[in-house]
């Protein structure tokens, strides 16, 4: 959202609440509209809406009599935190149990530039409509009104089996005489019921995120619906208007809905909601995240990016690879375990594809999400407590309530569990073995609390479609670049790549595969994907989210260069590149700002394919370019080259003469050394100003091809052909 139109959002709502005769709430929001104008940078854009700080100043006046002064501590939020002010968090510090402490900015920079808030604005625009960045001024939301609220984006389009039985939308306030958002101290997983929405993964997120703020008294679902009351707790609104902060697309954003719901014929509603039916916070989070989605008609997605919008916790994925050699199964159950147990992590896991007659045997769902509730290893026996979004169909095998062998009565006293009493009600929860898991499910879904670290810092960027080759096979040089460096020590970095989504479809066939490559290039620029080899080699998914783990090396800090990567490129992407680390670290876009770039094509032909150096009376036939560089003293010189890839090329560049005399060459020629199938490139820093040869070839004489060099510099170049 750029500042003018922020300025009139304020403004409006100044004027609403001046129109609705709440002058104290007035005047606070002429306040905010003053200091939004106030904190300005650009003197221009300050001067132009001067106007309407004086009149918003003179309207506070009125109303109260008094002259309203900005506060001196005024504070702008800062981008790269969970929320709209960084923080600091550590260990040690003291901070409400009901909410998510916030992590504190590292690095410098924590301005947005100006390709960041581009890319923000352009991917706040989701299925059509927008979706602006939450921030503390939208804690001053107006709810109040003197008629129902009426979500101005319209009713959200239905799905298929919810217009089959479809009679009418209908507000929460005609569904219950005594409607309240939560009922009860906390919100109740077990009262949670999918119907015929496709988005068992979010309901089961719901599930999990409830569990854990009943456990451990920390608001970390809840904590995102407004309007609060003065406990700050989630509350039912008369006027039917709620907000609901999510993290999509890179930051928090602002979700609005009312509180119309789809009504059944039978007087059901066709959503999911809770068995408690005066209680509204199940079906009313899933409208805001089915309006994010683009309506109920969802074709689903995961628990990772589900809880992530929904907590800003870091979103990872663990496949059950039972035949790969390098899996191992207790490691990944016993990593589950004790992070669900320490309530540092939320777990779903999700089945495969079954036949029908395996899901009719098992009493599984195929391709289905479930909420992990709790792990247990007792006396050697690995078990899972799960629970069905359905509310009902649980699984019929070893440690189901049906079986009759593996319950012993100390199992069941120490889990608590009768399978007898079970039977008698299915609600969907049921306990299964880690190997049954381990045969009939896919992939967990485990979303880690971002307070396990202290430090964060992200940037948001762009990657056109047209810039480098379709494949990353051979040069990888024109990829988003970044350094990062990190403290010695023990521990990780964790880097979470976040490619931007903004419409349904690209949700229902997502052909974008992304990943992070991180190779130890002591933080510079790398042009050759395997050389020198990544030292992380990230696996391609498309999935919106890509985590990868860099583990500290404990005796000496550390330069590394991470690299976006796609299979293949079709489409320009927006993405967002967030760091976590429990010590100070620096990341940044590597992004050489090159004065001159200039193109020039070329051939080997006839006596000009002279072959490499290995063949000295023809290598001297090759093309020859003839480069003065400088006024500078210094420059950076990158010049690349492109030919057949079933021909091996290589660059060689020689000095002729230096500018300054004084000035000793650090080169006499310099290669880029083994000739390399289709592509080389050559990347000189500090390069003296004076006069260079450049001479491209072939590996072997008489290759005919045209080629083509790209030069860049950071200072003027002239290029001139010799032969």
């Amino acid at each position: 959202m750029s500042i003018e139109a922020e300025v009139r959002t304020i403004l409006s709502r100044a004027l609403d609440a001046d129109e609705a005769g709440q002058k104290e709430l007035a005047i606070e929001w002429y306040g905010k509209a003053v200091e939004t104008i106030l904190r300005i940078e650009d003197r221009e854009k300050r001067e132009k809406l001067n106007k309407f700080a004086k009149q918003a100043l003179d309207r506070a006046e009125e109303l109260k009599g008094i002259k309203y002064v900005p506060p001196k501590d005024l504070k702008v939020p800062q981008p790269g935190t969970s929320t709209a002010h960084p923080v600091r968090s550590s260990a040690g510090s003291t901070h409400s149990p009901l909410h998510s402490p916030r992590l504190e900015i590292s690095g410098s920079g924590h301005a947005y530039t100006s390709e960041e808030k581009k890319v923000l604005e352009y991917t706040s625009h989701i299925n059509s409509k927008v979706y602006v960045p939450f921030m503390d001024i939208d804690l001053m939301e107006k709810f109040n009104f003197p008629i129902p609220f009426t979500d101005k984006d319209g009713l959200l389009e239905l799905a298929p089996k919810q217009k089959r039985d479809f009679v009418q939308w209908i507000r929460v306030s005609e569904l219950s005489e005594h409607p309240q958002l939560i009922a009860g101290e906390h919100a109740d997983f077990y009262s949670i019921r999918q119907t015929v929405v496709s988005d068992c993964s979010f309901v089961a997120s719901l599930a999990v995120a409830s569990l854990y703020e009943k456990k451990f008294k920390r608001r970390i679902l809840t904590s995102i619906i407004y309007p609060r009351n003065s406990r700050d707790e989630p509350i039912y609104n008369p006027s039917g208007k709620y907000t609901i902060r999510m993290h999509v697309n890179g930051i928090p954003r602002k979700v609005v809905i009312d509180d119309y719901l789809p009504l059944g014929r039978y007087n059901q509603l066709l959503c999911s909601y809770s068995s408690n039916k005066n209680e509204f916070w199940v079906s009313l989070l899933e409208k805001a995240y089915m309006k994010l989605m683009g309506g109920y008609d969802f074709p689903g997605s995961n628990s990772n990016i589900d809880l992530h919008a929904l907590t800003g916790w870091i979103p990872e994925r663990a496949s059950i690879r039972t035949k790969d050699p390098d899996f191992n199964a207790d490691a990944v159950f016993n990593r589950l375990k004790e992070g669900l147990s320490a309530g540092r992590c939320l777990v779903t896991v999700a089945t495969g594809e079954l036949t029908d007659a395996e899901a009719e045997r098992t009493g599984l769902v195929s391709t289905h999400a479930y909420a992990v509730l709790d792990m247990q290893e007792i006396d050697g026996v690995k078990l899972l407590q799960l629970k069905n979004p359905w509310s009902h169909l649980r699984w019929r095998g070893n440690y189901s309530e049906l079986d009759a062998v593996h319950w012993t009565p100390e199992l069941q006293q120490q889990l608590n569990y009768d399978p007898k009493l079970a039977a008698n009600y299915d609600n969907g929860v049921f306990w299964i073995d880690y190997n049954s898991i381990l045969n009939f499910f896919d992939v967990f879904y485990l979303n880690w609390d971002p307070a396990l670290f202290q430090y964060t810092y992200s940037i948001h960027q762009s990657w056109s479609a047209g810039v480098g080759p379709t494949k990353d096979a051979y040069n990888v040089g024109d990829n988003p670049q970044f350094s990062l460096t990190v403290p010695a020590g023990k521990g990780s970095v964790w880097i979470l790549l976040t490619r931007h989504i903004t419409s349904i479809e690209d949700f229902r066939e997502n052909r974008e595969y992304i990943t992070v490559l991180v190779y130890k290039n002591n933080g510079k620029r790398v042009y050759y994907p395997s050389d020198p080899p990544p030292y992380i080699d990230g696996v391609r998914i498309n999935s919106p989210h890509y985590l990868c783990k860099i583990r500290l090396d404990p005796n000496s800090v550390r330069k590394y260069t991470l690299v976006i990567s796609q299979y293949e490129k079709t489409a320009t992407i927006y993405y967002s590149l967030r760091a976590y680390c429990r010590d100070k670290f620096e990341l940044k876009k590597i992004d050489n700002q090159f004065q001159m770039v200039e193109n020039i094509n070329g051939e080997w032909k006839d006596r000009t394919a002279g072959g490499c150096p290995n063949h000295p009376l023809t290598y001297k036939n090759n093309p020859l370019y003839r480069m003065h560089i400088g006024p500078k003293d210094s420059s950076h010189l990158v010049v690349e080259l492109r030919g057949p890839k079933v021909y091996q090329v290589g660059l060689e560049l020689t000095v002729v003469s230096l500018e300054d005399p004084d000035v000793t060459a650090p080169f006499i020629s310099q290669s880029t050394g083994n000739y390399r199938s289709g592509f080389c490139v050559l990347d000189l820093e500090a390069i003296p100003a004076g006069v260079y040869q450049l001479r491209p070839s072939t590996f072997l004489p008489e290759q005919e091809s045209p080629f083509f060099l790209k030069f860049k510099s950071t200072t003027n170049l002239v290029i001139e052909k010799m032969n």
